[in-house]
This record gives C-alpha cells, structure tokens and sequence, in this order.
C-alpha cells in the first residue's frame, strides 16, 4: 500500500541519496518498489511531492511547547530546531525556499508574537529577523555540507590576518555562533522596544 507519508519518506530518502538533481518520481516509485503512476493518486505531479517533503522536514523538529522560560529562550530553542531539522537534509534543505510551507506556521506565528514585548508595531520585523536569521543559516551551512565543503574555506592566515585572529578568538561552533547572533539580535530587540 501507498500512503503520502509513505511516498514523502521515500522521496526524501532519495533527495537524502541522490540530491535533489537525482530526484524523480520514478526513482521514489523505485524506492517503494511500486510503479511511478501509482504515485499520482496521492500527488497531482512533481512539485506537490516536494513540496510535503519542506513541510515533513519542518515538522521535524524535537521542540517542545512551553517550558517555563522567557521568550526569548523559547524561541532560541525552537530557531535552534529548526535548524537542526533542516541540517539533517542538507541536500532536501532548500526546497524550504521554493516550497516555504507559511501556513503551516501560523499558529506558531501567533503564539510567538503573543509573547513578544509590547511594541507591537515592531513583531513583524522582531519576526522577519528570526526567521531569516534561522533559515539563512541554516541554508548557508546545508548548501556547505551538500557540497561536502566547510563553513569557511580553508585560506591563506597572511593574507587575512584580521579574519584568521577573529576565527582563533571564537569560541563557539557553527551553532554556538548561530545562537549568539540570536542573541545579539534580542540585545537589539529590547534596546529598540526599551527606547519606543
């Protein structure tokens, strides 16, 4: 038997394998030991597939709904998650550009900004800079991994000297540094909301 869950895992396996240049419905059809005609009576064509393999893989994600903490540490926990999700795949990572499933966070949306600080002319922005801040990174480092590349090119120390001493300073991993950009960013948030 064929389910969409079914087709959506074997799809994203493939993409996971093969990339997403390697991508078909015959090959997912393959994968499933079915015959690729058969995928379309879960799927109108090609792109519905891929995009339920962005939504699958952004729902996968281990946050958990409120713990008790501020928001800003909520939300830390699930950008950290989500970008988590997204490096698992980092071949599928950017069908989350073509297929963005937004809908699907509207009740995230609406619970985010319930508790973001009072100036509420400024949740739409203190919302546009976390999710691009997430998603931005986490794209920058799959597209890396997807290639089998580092973060940072290897180059020469002498050349850039400023660069090589900032890098030597840091204390922190891709992650870490995702997390202190967040941060950075809420400095931000609570000196702008502090002065309006």
């Amino acid at each position: 038997m064929i389910s969409r869950e079914a087709a959506t895992r074997a799809a994203l396996q493939v993409i996971d394998d093969e990339g997403l240049d390697g991508f078909s419905l015959g090959a997912v059809a393959k994968r499933m030991n079915v015959k690729a005609p058969s995928l379309y009576y879960h799927f109108a064509d090609k792109a519905e597939i891929l995009s339920e393999v962005a939504r699958f893989i952004l729902l996968d994600t281990g946050y958990s709904e409120d713990n008790g903490s501020s928001w800003e540490e909520r939300t830390i926990e699930l950008c950290v998650e989500t970008r988590r999700a997204l490096l698992k795949h980092p071949n599928a990572a950017p069908l989350i550009l073509q297929f963005f499933p937004r809908h699907l966070l509207l009740d995230a949306y609406e619970h985010a900004v319930e508790g973001y600080p009072q100036t509420r002319e400024l949740h739409m922005a203190i919302l546009e800079g976390i999710e691009k801040l997430t998603f931005g990174s986490a794209l920058f480092e799959a597209a890396a991994r997807a290639r089998g590349l580092p973060a940072m090119p290897d180059f020469d120390t002498a050349n850039y000297p400023n660069l090589t001493q900032s890098i030597r300073a840091s204390r922190y991993d891709d992650e870490g540094n995702f997390i202190e950009a967040l941060r950075m960013f809420f400095a931000g948030v609570r000196a702008r909301t502090n002065a309006a």
